[in-house]
């Protein structure tokens, strides 16, 4: 199958979970045919789907199903609503994953039961899967007997429980371009740039909202999210004067009580010294499970406070309000919380996603020109690895990106924010594609050890790694224009591309200690081209020290 060419959207999944609606929606939307197999059916056999059952058997409904998919998919540019057993025939399964984009809308249990009930008020009648003792384990049962099939067969899949229609149609947009290999770089940042942006893995399902003026809502958004009492707002004390009151203020307009706890800024604070402080913290106020810990500043705090929040009563509920433009894009999204050790940053640290993360752009203005700065190495890197077209997005939009033009760094911010959503989505613990998100990581956190966490903050770092990552994929046949743009697009922010005066032993000591080495090497990644990184391993140290020691020359 031509994926590039695929104009077949074919949406699967339990009953409820929105199929036949988010069909129409989607196929008005990209100007499609709309199909909905049930629909057909009732059209063919002249009766309800209730009636064919009890006077004809689910037999001679399955063959009525499967001929109206088969027709269904032999037409172009259509969005196909599938029944809730289609899946259970394997002819089926076969003709949907040769023929078009799978798309598995989910919900839970109690959802789907709820919705239900809902149709049935609204319609009346009976639905076979209330009309039993326990409804709840009913469905429960059949999800789990259908849940396999769900998975296996779809190409991508969007939680329907917390989402409006709309905001379902552009996951499901966003899956498929992603899914046609190059068809998201056409559409840049554009597509990129919807608000609702979410994060769905097996361990949770979750919203980055981005928004010029966010805080003033945060309530609203965390209610949104499902979750309620008390607030632990942990900050620092250079965002804790600008910003903590109006995050009380927000989460107040929503009931919710909170209480502030204000660290030291910097990356010295990023210890279990600190995390034993916040337990003390929490225990004395009484922290419940149900409550929540507000993570209110840049990636030192993300880190700190997710890993207290994932390590408290083993496992409170965390919401990410980021400061920083690098903590926006990128540690903010994803779950990685950690704290450092004295011989390596991020060593002490687990994977837990947040319930929310709640991005107001507007806090960029206080933002020191320094950190600003750091944080634009993060959203170059993503174009770089996965969007071509974003980056060009960028490399257009410098001036407007650097007077914090709201409109134009917000669409740069979601759209960067979506495609590290996409990567997380894929690969939650980085055992694979996520491990691309570490272009510029290698030689950035070497030297980040290398100096002692003090001479660079993380943007800056990666910069220069990124310049040295260049390099070797230059080696590698990457044509040298590609440098030329990134190092300028880079060096037009105001980012360092060298590090003169640093000892390259010290940044291989470094390098060794970091948490990305397997098996004893180093993981690599590098560029093909913009919008291509790949992984490789079997960088010889020879090659290593020349670039390390272009980079750190004067």
């Amino acid at each position: 199958m031509d994926k590039e060419a695929a104009r077949t959207i074919i949406l699967t999944g339990f009953s409820t979970t929105g199929k036949s609606r988010i069909g129409g929606l989607l196929a008005a939307g990209l100007g499609w045919t709309h199909m909905d197999t049930d629909e057909e059916v009732v059209k063919c056999a002249g009766k309800s789907i209730e009636k064919l059952f009890a006077e004809e058997g689910e037999a001679h409904f399955r063959s009525l199903e499967k001929r109206a998919l088969a027709e269904a998919l032999h037409r172009g540019e259509v969005v196909i609503s599938t029944g809730g057993g289609a899946v259970l025939d394997a002819d089926n399964r076969s003709l949907m994953k040769n023929s078009g984009f799978v798309v598995c809308l989910e919900a839970a249990p109690a959802i789907i039961q709820e919705r239900l009930s809902h149709d049935v008020e609204l319609a009346g009648g009976v639905r076979p899967l209330l009309d039993v003792p326990d409804p709840l384990q009913r469905i429960t049962g059949l999800k789990q007997e259908r849940q396999g099939l769900y998975a296996t067969l779809a190409d991508w899949t969007v939680h329907t429980d917390h989402l409006s229609p709309d905001e379902v149609c552009r996951e499901i947009l966003r899956g498929w371009y992603y899914w046609r290999r190059g068809a998201v770089l056409e559409q840049g940042p554009g597509l990129l740039a919807s608000d609702g942006t979410s994060v769905v893995t097996p361990t949770e399902h979750y919203r980055i909202v981005v928004e010029w003026g966010l805080l003033e809502r945060l309530g609203h958004e965390v209610a949104r999210a499902g979750l309620s009492g008390k607030a632990f707002i942990v900050t620092d004390g250079n965002v804790a004067p600008l910003y903590a009151e109006r995050v009380a203020a927000g989460l107040r307009n929503a009931g919710l009580e909170s209480y502030s706890y204000v660290v030291a800024p910097g990356e010295n604070s990023k210890t279990l010294e600190t995390a034993a402080r916040l337990y003390d913290w929490l225990v004395e106020f009484r922290a419940e499970r149900r409550d929540l810990i507000v993570a209110l500043g840049g990636g030192v705090i993300g880190d700190l406070a997710g890993f207290t929040a994932a390590t408290f009563l083993r496992g409170m509920p965390l919401v990410q309000v980021p400061t920083s433009l690098a903590a926006m894009v990128d540690a903010s999204i994803g779950g990685k919380t950690a704290v450092n050790h004295v011989r390596g940053k991020n060593l002490i640290g687990l994977f837990y996603q947040p319930r929310l993360v709640a991005v107001d752009t507007s806090a960029l203005l206080t933002l020191p020109r320094r950190e600003l700065v750091s944080g634009w190495a993060e959203v170059v890197k993503h174009g770089l690895i996965l969007d071509a077209a974003y980056f060009e997005f960028i490399e257009s939009q410098i001036a407007n990106l650097q007077k914090l033009d709201p409109d134009t760094v917000t669409q740069a911010v979601r759209g960067s924010a979506a495609i590290k959503a996409t990567i997380v989505s894929e690969d939650e613990k980085e055992t694979g594609r996520r491990t691309l998100l570490n272009y510029g990581h290698t030689i950035g956190h070497g030297l980040e050890g290398a100096t002692g966490y003090g001479r660079y903050l993380h943007g800056e770092a990666v910069a220069i790694g990124m310049a040295g990552a260049a390099m070797l994929s230059r080696e590698r046949g990457m044509p040298a224009s590609i440098i030329e743009r990134q190092n300028s697009l880079l060096a037009g922010f105001g980012l360092p591309l060298r590090s003169p005066g640093v000892s390259v032993n010290a940044v291989l000591e470094a390098m060794r200690l970091d948490k990305k080495v397997q098996q004893k090497g180093l993981r690599w990644v590098l560029l093909e081209n913009i919008g291509r990184a790949y992984v490789c391993s079997d960088i010889s140290p020879q090659q290593v020290n020349k670039v390390l020691e272009r980079l750190l020359s004067a």
